[in-house]
């Protein structure tokens, strides 16, 4: 049996898929309404019941064999996503349909999805390529399989359009509101998200290094900054908006507030961090406060000044967005999510959460580049 290397996902998929063979119709049919005189019954996947069935088996039983492990990945990779594709293929037409079998199946291709991401996980290439292709492929497919299962689940089981709509239908709306989108990003993201990002971490920058300098700033500043990290951004956003007005600048304001202290708080930590003895060496060359501190204190200080910026990213476009609940023009991320519920429109609403989540992935990403970038001298960068 040396041929042999079973895993449990792949035993476990071909248990499942043998209790789905018991049990019967993958989906109940149902009348056609145009048959006359009498109703005539349509089977769903009459013509595919047999492929789902044996791409599982032979996809689990070729991943059993001793053979290299790119094959294994590639032979899961293509019969999970063939599994998926036909069963998401064959219920259209039959929402709510679905019978045990259909879960069941669809259960183990996710079996086999997992088996996939589980040895692409235990691949050590040598070339830097490969190492960057596989950092991108297997949260690629591990994304890919949240949005098949919920694409699967909710045309299965018949999940109400207004309670859950699937992916499909929300990329669908993405596509046919691009311009709608546009503006909204464009108002949201380019001028209040932005403007108060830059504004506040940079202002918190500066505050930190003023109260590194004062001690009275750092004892008195930091347990109101505390503080004001703790309020409410449900009670600020009105206040801002009264202050500032309906357009972007009042949601400026409030994304201000919200990157403006952990920047503050950040630096001021990070700046503590060099040690007394790299301290004791730069006095020994008669280096003053500011030679030393921007020779040997920021550096210090960059992953948790980077830190701060990374939360800022994802903090600033949940301030404004929300801000933008309490008033706004009739444009924006946040008007818009508001102003589509109360017309049931939720597939729109959803599109504006995956546009606010790709905006807030992209954000993110590229700060983490550029603190890869900046900090490449840091033990966690060079280990990563």
């Amino acid at each position: 049996m040396n041929w042999l290397k079973p895993s449990w996902q792949a035993v476990l998929a071909i248990v499942l898929c043998l209790i789905a063979v018991a049990l019967g119709a993958i989906a109940a049919p149902k009348v056609d309404p145009l048959a006359q005189p009498a109703g005539t019954l349509i089977y769903p996947y009459a013509a595919t019941s047999w492929l789902i069935f044996g791409a599982l088996l032979l996809t689990a039983l070729i991943s059993m064999a001793r053979i290299p492990s790119i094959v294994e990945a590639v032979v899961l990779f293509i019969g999970a996503h063939l599994v998926a594709w036909l069963l998401i293929g064959g219920i259209a037409g039959f929402e709510g349909q679905a019978r045990a079998p259909y879960f069941l199946l669809l259960a183990a291709a996710w079996l086999l999805g997992w088996r996939c991401v589980a040895v692409l996980s235990g691949i050590r290439p040598m070339a830097n390529w490969a190492r960057t292709a596989l950092r991108l492929i297997i949260p690629a497919i591990f994304g890919a399989w949240i949005l098949i299962i919920w694409e699967a689940v909710t045309r299965g089981a018949g999940i109400p359009f207004i309670l859950l709509p699937p992916p499909s239908a929300i990329g669908a709306r993405i596509a046919s509101s691009l311009p709608v989108l546009g503006a909204d990003v464009r108002q949201t993201i380019f001028k209040a998200v932005i403007f108060g990002y830059v504004v506040g971490s940079g202002a918190g920058f500066i505050t930190a290094v003023l109260a590194d300098r004062v001690p009275f700033l750092r004892r008195g500043l930091l347990p109101i900054g505390n503080m004001v990290s703790a309020l409410p951004i449900i009670g600020v956003a009105p206040i801002m908006v009264m202050w500032f007005g309906f357009d972007w600048q009042s949601k400026a304001a409030v994304v201000i507030i919200m990157t403006f202290f952990p920047m503050l708080v950040n630096t001021v930590a990070g700046l503590a961090a060099s040690g007394h003895m790299e301290r004791d060496l730069m006095r020994t060359y008669a280096s003053g406060y500011w030679q030393t501190l921007l020779k040997l204190r920021l550096p210090a200080a960059a992953p948790f000044i980077f830190n701060a910026l990374k939360i800022n990213s994802t903090l600033a476009l949940i301030g404004a967005i929300v801000a933008e609940f309490f008033g706004t023009p009739v444009v924006g991320m946040g008007f818009r999510i508001s102003t589509e519920v109360g017309r049931m429109n939720i597939d729109m609403v959803w599109a504006e959460i995956a546009v606010a989540a790709l905006a807030g992935s992209v954000f993110y990403g590229v700060v983490a580049l550029v603190e890869r970038a900046v900090t490449f001298w840091h033990p966690s960068v060079r280990g990563g």
